[in-house]
This record gives C-alpha cells, sequence and structure tokens, in this order.
C-alpha cells in the first residue's frame, strides 16, 4: 500500500517502479477480459449461485 513516490524512497529505481506499476496494470486490463472462474466448494448451489453476474446487477 505504498505509492510510488514511496517505494522509490526505499531504494528502487524509478524505472522498475514505473515498469511493475505499468505491468500490473496490463495484467488487471487482461484478468476483467477473462471469463470467472468455477467455483469448487461441496456446497456449489447456494445463494450466491442465484445471482447474475452480468448486466449490471446490484444487489
Amino acid at each position: 500500500n505504498l505509492s510510488p513516490v514511496e517505494i522509490i524512497e526505499k531504494g528502487f529505481t524509478e524505472a522498475d517502479v514505473h515498469r511493475v506499476i505499468h505491468l500490473i496494470k496490463v495484467n488487471e486490463y487482461k484478468r476483467r477480459q477473462s471469463p470467472p472462474g468455477i467455483r469448487v466448494t461441496q456446497c456449489d448451489f447456494g445463494t450466491t449461485w442465484r445471482h447474475p453476474i452480468t448486466n449490471k446487477f446490484e444487489q
């Protein structure tokens, strides 16, 4: 939970910090494009199963 400036002050190079931040943002962008994974539990069809995950559903 540190800002980029705080990370640089801890001794990391500015180029490395900005590169890692960029890679994390790109990864998050691609992660949100993938479908949600399956749920593997003993109670697969509980109350969470009934909630839609598309069309901006809000409870």
